[in-house]
């Protein structure tokens, strides 16, 4: 065979075999479907979270991840909900990201709330990675000091130090093959925040949460708002307020669906 002949027939087999690939890619991407939705309430138990004046974290998390759920399941009856905690029990991080990971889940939601200066309010929604600011270092130390209310934790964890901000990159940095779709939902779920339910957002972030990095599927970490911010505090302390974050939530996961199926 003459060799141009030969690479001649090369090319066509590499575009032959590439072209297969990508029309294959795209039909496991028409199939996708999400089924399993985990939805996890921040803190509970014997960690509070952060607070108001009249508030504890672990207690608006937890009315709206049951608010949630329950729209959810009206709408897609055949969405397997699957909560990290129904009663305000405490659950190790790690424990979280395994609930997802043993039931296969297609979207992880983990839902918190924020402290910081008294004048300082807004929505803020985190997928996994590398922190930009020192605010975003902040939330991420903050919500990962969880482990020290667990036993054993530098065992379980690594010996991670949550008052280290080079743990927080060590982990911001691990790679997240999930982090193309946990951006994407980000970004709709404070769209929506924004743009239909007239919230103050505070945009998409990254950072190092450890209960993202644990977890084997597009995961996000949402902060409603600042209980230390006192208007803020009275709407997400009320039942209507709460009701509010969960639809907003909602209709970002009514998108994300739609999206990719």
């Amino acid at each position: 065979m003459p060799i141009i002949t030969f690479r001649l027939t090369i090319i066509f087999l590499l575009f032959s075999l590439f072209g297969a690939l990508f029309l294959s890619f795209k039909v496991e991407n028409k199939k996708y479907k999400v089924k399993t939705i985990v939805l996890d309430a921040g803190h509970g138990g014997k960690d509070p979270g952060t607070h108001g004046k009249k508030t504890n974290e672990k207690d608006v998390t937890l009315s709206v991840v049951l608010k949630l759920g329950k729209l959810i399941k009206a709408k897609y009856p055949d969405v397997k909900i699957i909560y990290t905690r129904m009663t305000d029990n405490f659950i190790e991080l790690h424990e979280r990201a395994e609930i997802a990971n043993r039931n296969n889940a297609d979207l992880f939601i983990s839902i918190h709330c924020n402290s910081g200066p008294g004048h300082v309010s807004g929505s803020e929604t985190y997928a996994m990675g590398l922190h930009t600011t020192e605010g975003n270092l902040r939330v991420a130390k903050r919500e990962n000091a969880v482990v020290l209310k667990e036993d054993n934790y530098l065992k379980k964890y690594g010996g991670f130090d949550p008052n280290s901000p080079l743990a927080h990159i060590f982990f911001s940095n691990i790679q997240n093959a999930y982090i193309d779709r946990s951006l994407s939902f980000a970004q709709k779920v404070e769209q929506q925040f924004e743009n239909i339910d007239g919230k103050n957002s505070r945009g998409v972030k990254q950072a190092g949460f450890i209960v993202l990095w644990k977890t084997s599927m597009p995961a996000v970490l949402i902060e409603l708002g600042y209980l230390t911010h006192s208007k803020e505090e009275k709407i997400l302390k009320s039942s209507d307020g709460q009701e509010v974050a969960a639809k907003g939530i909602f209709k970002a996961i009514v998108k994300y669906k739609e999206d990719l199926e």
